[in-house]
């Protein structure tokens, strides 16, 4: 494999194409840290780091089998593409699949819940309704990803992790087992949310 370590991205690419399984892994590996750097933006409904490398790693891969030299992008450009693309289909199906309460308005203006009325998920905090409009849906989830993203400055570290937690389907008083707080300083931190995302989404 090492003849091929000093090769371009294009030759390499158009190896792959022709079925060149050392010219496909040489790509892969030369690009997998830029994947990882990509991932590190996002996050997904459910998922987790490792799940949102795999995705943009298959986003990479279908970069490494489509590419076009006469296309006009550089490899690279092409790759990056792809890979967001890939991350961006990855995190909209599972807000889609796993998160039934984006599917329904619920208003912000009301309790969200409550430490005795707990809400399911972080969806039911905004106020959307989306049942017959994937398009909106699929803005919503981008738009969520990017606000508990690491370089979003929306909500306070602390804000994310209750955020995260409720996407995951936990409730007050485990988030609140989980960072050594009492229920009543998560649903504090809850309101705090709520308030932002209004703002946000308003």
């Amino acid at each position: 494999m090492g003849k091929y370590e000093k090769k371009s991205d294009i030759d390499l690419a158009a190896l792959a194409a022709g079925g060149n399984a050392d010219a496909t892994d040489v790509l892969l590996a030369r690009y997998k840290d830029a994947v990882r750097a990509t991932a590190k933006k996002y996050f997904m409904l459910g998922g987790d780091q490792d799940d949102i490398i795999q995705e943009g790693m298959i986003g990479l891969f279908k970069a490494v089998q489509t590419f076009d030299p006469e296309g006009g992008a550089s490899f690279k450009t092409y790759m990056n593409i792809c890979v967001h693309n890939q991350i961006l289909n990855a995190i909209e199906a599972a807000s889609t699949l796993r998160h039934s309460p984006l599917n329904s308005s619920v208003s912000l203006d009301n309790p969200a819940g409550g430490i005795d009325g707990e809400p399911s998920a972080l969806g039911q905090m905004i106020s959307v309704d989306m049942e017959s409009n994937p398009a909106e849906q699929a803005i919503f989830a981008e738009a969520m990803q990017l606000i508990l993203s690491e370089e979003s400055k929306l909500l306070s570290p602390m804000e994310k992790q209750v955020a995260r937690s409720l996407a995951d389907g936990r409730g007050y008083k485990e988030i609140a087992a989980e960072l050594g707080r009492s229920p009543k300083s998560v649903d504090n931190t809850i309101q705090r949310i709520r308030r932002k995302l209004k703002d946000f989404f308003d």
